[in-house]
């Protein structure tokens, strides 16, 4: 990984689309700073398109997409996508698009996955944001006390794979769901249905910026990906990096890898 002081004018300058993770990307400690959610208004008033793509569940994703500066929210690890669009009334209307195997979380290989998983692990809980959540499964490992180590996330994610469920570790969460979906594909379809972007010749006017093992998918995707600084807490569970880092960590490093954007214009 480059600094992100290293990317060139020429590659910033050819950025339309920025995609981001939330959780300890945008966030720290749980909380949104206001450097990053300014950062997030500074890219959109410049004219780059500005998408969150998350692991949080529908009824958070339902507000970030009316109340955030942004033009779109893939939620849930690619289960389904928001966004808004102008109406004859005073306020847009929320669109939504589902992914079509993406499969309700009252599934019986979920239970199973659960009951496993809390049999092993006693004190590993669900996420306290299950309750709006459509078709996944967060069991939280580090949103809250007790921290359970990393090892504990991926034998979580063991356990889910044995029965047939698909899972990801992200910063807090194992997210557990059924049906062949992730972010990076409701992030492709979306782009290309929206905005027109075209695979292959549009792949330089995307950055995704994430810090945790469920964003490989997008780090290799994307040739200018990036990352805040706390990824190097993955380095053990990661393959393929992404192109730079910032040198600081979460919002401040998503404001760091901003302004370089921002530089640009």
């Amino acid at each position: 990984m480059k600094l992100i002081s290293e990317m060139t004018t020429q590659e910033a300058s050819g950025v339309k689309y920025i995609l981001m993770d939330i959780d300890d990307t945008l966030t720290c400690e749980g909380k949104l700073p206001d450097i990053s959610y300014s950062a997030l208004w500074k890219l959109k008033k410049a004219g780059f398109a500005v998408i969150p793509v998350t692991g949080r569940p529908a009824g958070w994703c339902d507000l970030i997409t009316r109340q955030w500066p942004v033009d779109g929210v893939v939620g849930e690890n690619g289960a389904f996508v928001f966004w808004e669009e102008p109406a004859s009334g005073r306020l847009p209307v929320l669109k939504a698009e589902y992914h079509p195997n993406a499969v309700k979380n009252d599934h019986r290989v979920l239970v199973r996955v659960r009951e496993r998983a809390f049999a092993e692990f006693p004190k590993l809980r669900y996420a306290k944001d299950q309750f709006a959540r459509l078709f996944d499964v967060a069991l939280d490992f580090a949103e809250e006390d007790p921290v359970f180590p990393l090892s504990v996330a991926q034998r979580v994610k063991a356990i889910a794979e044995e029965e047939g469920a698909v899972a990801k570790v992200s910063s807090i969460h194992v997210n557990i769901w059924m049906g062949r979906y992730d972010k990076l594909s409701m992030a492709e379809s979306f782009l290309s249905s929206r905005f027109g972007w075209q695979s292959g010749s549009g792949d330089m006017e995307v950055v995704f910026v994430g810090d945790s093992p469920n964003d490989e998918p997008m780090f290799a995707r994307f040739p200018l990906s990036c990352a805040v600084a706390n990824i190097r807490r993955y380095e053990s569970l990661i393959s393929h990096f992404p192109a730079y880092a910032a040198s600081k960590e979460c919002g401040e490093g998503f404001a760091e890898i901003a302004e370089k954007l921002l530089g640009s214009k």
